[in-house]
């Protein structure tokens, strides 16, 4: 049985860098029962059915390297409305480049955002390259946020009157006290 401690994520497949062949490596991974039972917390789920993924990983110099996958789950979630379980595949392309975690930003000027920019490289950590964790956060984006079951609609509580239960509104002794002094 696997289970993650808060060095260790619940579904971890480290790869070492230095070991990567020269060309493209292709790797196959999938949670075991227990990886996807401690994942369905953090994700939110009423359960993990299963959790997939084929990776290709490349160098691509300068310390570089580029990380290119598929992920497929099969997940039950809950309505957000009725909040009966639904079931769900998930299926998600991603591509990830990491580098060197010795790259420092230079906090002497202002860094300029933009949309269309490329994201900066993910830190390699220890030599490593966490294939399991990088599943697992495309898996997190990838999940409907908000999924509702085919019909469901949203009935907002009906508007309850001023005493709804014979009990006397706490600030009629204050308006009684206004209308007094007037």
């Amino acid at each position: 049985m696997i289970v993650a401690s808060p060095e260790q994520p619940e579904f971890s497949r480290p790869v070492q860098v230095s070991q990567l062949p020269a060309r493209v490596s292709r790797q196959a991974i999938a949670a075991e029962p227990a990886e996807r039972h401690a994942l369905v917390g953090r994700l939110g789920l009423i359960e993990l059915k299963s959790l997939s993924a084929s990776l290709s990983l490349e160098l691509l110099g300068g310390g570089l390297v580029r990380v290119n996958g598929q992920l497929t789950a099969k997940v039950v979630q809950a309505c957000v409305v009725t909040l009966a379980p639904l079931e769900a595949v998930v299926e998600d392309e991603f591509e990830v480049t990491f580098g060197p975690p010795d790259v420092e930003l230079d906090t002497g000027n202002e860094i300029e955002l933009s949309w269309e920019s490329e994201d900066p490289p993910d830190p390699i950590v220890d030599g490593c390259i966490d294939l399991g964790e990088v599943v697992v956060e495309h898996l997190a984006l990838a999940l409907d946020p908000f999924p509702r079951a085919p019909g469901a609609v949203f009935e907002p509580p009906k508007e309850q009157d001023d005493v709804p239960d014979g009990k006397p509104n706490p600030f009629a002794a204050l308006a009684a006290l206004r209308r007094k002094k007037e």
